[in-house]
């Protein structure tokens, strides 16, 4: 049950401190839509989805009514398309990515991800295919998104996807310039990727999954920041406690929010996403969080220790105030996605390398960073293998969200608009990993594998 003063305590940090649920997120398993024939496929697939999220859109907007409370974006995710789609064409491929478009257009939800492929081990010429149609899928369409998990603690990194995804990126690059290589802000590289995510651009509906669930990923780091704003002097562990209070209430709300869509769309609840995701505006920020911790500018030395400590504290004050939590879980670092973190690269004091650091503690990795268009695809590629390696022998999840923008170069500023923002950027260290990367392979899952 819910109490009317933790229903005035939200509109409170609505109202005060940019509180908001970033996203309703419907999964749903299309398993039972699975056929040798895509256009049966994507009949099935259309009459599922219509089924489970066709009124979304108004239980979402009943949502923000009743409680006053945003609801920014509304979301599918599906079963990865990979698992479905063995014996299709290239062109049936890219047929069954427009028609999900299609879908999401049709029902006004903002992002549809499942576009996706998981390969921890074997790469054969089926997922290579489906890995080479993403570039012209992301291209063909404005609200499909991908990922593909390239490694776990169990099972080890798949080196070879690696070296064919730093193509694969600049492809993406190549054939969305006019919209300033966007379409790589819809793709995502993972390390141990949850089926239960509901923040994209790696949402998909995991094979575990049941025939669907709905997931919220809440928001909030105005609120956190209001509550540290009034704690100037206080020490480190008041700060952790105040942190974990919040975290606390901010969760509440998006419990409230779960149960309430549960109930009105009829479909089981799955798990409150409890992360710190931040947006383009001021007052919004987990950079201007971490420099009321005590950092004089995100990406100065301390930066880590401050975030490791927000995101400790999110999760256990979270943890307490929703019955499944689950998902990324923790605090965001999306550099153009944060308007302090932008302002921290235009400072001079956060590098790709202090970001690198930062994701060893955090809840995903290098998310929105803009890079020069000109970048090889062999530094892309071992920047997602160092990305990749801190998951995998961390037991942690981490992704790698890079956009090598076409004909843009370092010190440029592109601007995607809306939650996406802008972004200076940012420098490369462009010493080749090309012989490492076209050794080829599969490294060995590590000793801590070995837990049964």
């Amino acid at each position: 049950m819910f109490t009317s003063q933790e229903i005035i305590e939200t509109i409170n940090m609505v109202k005060q401190s940019n509180l908001d649920i970033r996203t309703i997120t419907v999964g749903i398993s299309l398993f039972d839509c699975s056929s040798d024939i895509p256009q049966r496929f994507i009949d099935s697939m259309r009459k599922k989805i219509i089924k489970y999220a066709g009124n979304l859109k108004n239980v979402a907007n009943e949502i923000e009514d009743m409680f006053g409370l945003p609801i920014v974006n509304r979301r599918v995710a599906l079963t990865p398309i990979s698992l479905l789609t063995f014996s299709y064409s290239y062109e049936d491929l890219i047929k069954v990515a427009v028609a999900i478009d299609e879908i999401a257009k049709e029902l006004e939800v903002d992002l549809i991800g499942g576009y996706s492929a998981a390969v921890h081990k074997s790469y054969d010429e089926n997922t290579k295919k489906f890995i080479s149609s993403i570039p012209d899928a992301l291209a063909s369409t404005e609200r499909l998104c991908s990922s593909v998990d390239v490694g776990t603690t169990r099972s080890g990194i798949n080196l070879d996807v690696i070296a064919h995804l730093g193509f694969i990126i600049k492809d993406i690059a190549q054939k969305t310039k006019d919209k300033n290589s966007f379409g790589c802000a819809r793709f995502v590289v993972f390390a141990n990727a949850p089926d239960d995510n509901p923040f994209m651009a790696g949402a998909f509906h995991g094979a575990c999954e049941g025939d669907s669930a709905i997931n919220v990923g809440i928001s909030g780091p105005g609120v956190v920041k209001r509550a540290l704003e009034e704690k100037k002097d206080a020490s480190i562990d008041e700060v952790y406690e105040t942190i974990k209070k919040m975290a606390f209430k901010i969760t509440r709300a998006g419990q409230l929010v779960l149960k309430y869509a549960s109930e009105r769309l009829n479909i089981p609840m799955g798990i409150v996403d409890l992360s710190l995701a931040p947006t383009p505006k001021v007052g919004d920020s987990i950079a201007e969080i971490l420099e009321e911790i005590g950092v004089e500018k995100v990406g100065g030395y301390g930066t880590t220790f401050a975030l490791a400590l927000l995101n400790d504290a999110v999760k256990k004050g979270g943890a307490m105030a929703a019955s499944f939590t689950g998902g990324l879980s923790g605090a965001f670092i999306p550099v153009s996605e944060d308007s302090g973190m932008v302002k921290g690269v235009e400072a001079g004091a956060l590098s790709l390398e202090k970001l690198e650091a930062m994701t060893s503690v955090c809840s995903v990795g290098l998310d929105m960073i803009v890079v020069p268009g000109d970048v090889e695809a062999e530094v892309i590629s071992g920047l997602i293998a160092d990305e990749i390696a801190i998951g995998v022998y961390n037991n942690k999840t981490t992704a790698v969200r890079i956009i090598p923008a076409y004909g843009k170069k370092e010190g440029d500023e592109v601007n995607f608009g809306g939650l996406l923002g802008r972004a200076k950027v940012m420098k490369m260290n462009r010493f080749s990993p090309q012989k490492l990367i076209h050794r080829g392979g599969r490294v060995p899952p590590p000793i801590i594998s070995l837990r049964n």
